[in-house]
């Protein structure tokens, strides 16, 4: 449903997730931000270099070790992100509003018992829950949150 509401021309899918990952988890190594959005490590050194050169990720050096570079997202990528988000929200909002009476009653309930568990099961935390990277793509987002609250 997100890949479908979302405006892909500013930032590719892929792109948006590796922003949002670095939002929500701070900055990281470059081959663990790799293995974490399930992409190889030579893709993820192109992607951040594209985003660099867009000023939504900068390279930092790790406070704990010195030798190593941490990739970080940018206050102009956190904006990226938010608008991306907004313009997300207000597409859904509009589905919605097409929606008879019922099926919105239907939509909230099914949400509010889902959302839950989707989060449980991304931060990993559900009983003999997986971590994220190695569940089976049938049973969560291929990328989770690239955003949205809803």
């Amino acid at each position: 449903m997100i890949r479908v509401v979302t405006d892909h021309r500013d930032l590719s899918f892929t792109a948006a997730s590796t922003l949002a990952r670095l939002e929500r988890e701070g900055p990281v190594r470059l081959t663990l931000l790799a293995a974490a959005e399930g992409v190889a490590q030579p893709s993820m050194t192109q992607l951040v270099q594209r985003l660099e050169r867009q000023d939504l990720v900068m390279r930092v050096d790790d406070a704990v070790d010195g030798r190593v570079t941490l990739i970080a997202v940018t206050d102009a990528g956190r904006e990226v992100l938010a608008a991306r988000r907004r313009s997300r929200d207000a597409r859904l909002a509009d589905l919605m509003t097409g929606l008879p009476d019922d099926d919105q009653r239907a939509l909230a309930e099914a949400m509010r018992v889902v959302a839950p568990l989707v989060r449980r099961m991304l931060t990993g935390t559900a009983k003999g829950a997986q971590p994220a990277q190695s569940a089976q793509p049938a049973l969560q987002p291929e990328r989770p949150d690239t955003g949205s609250n809803r």
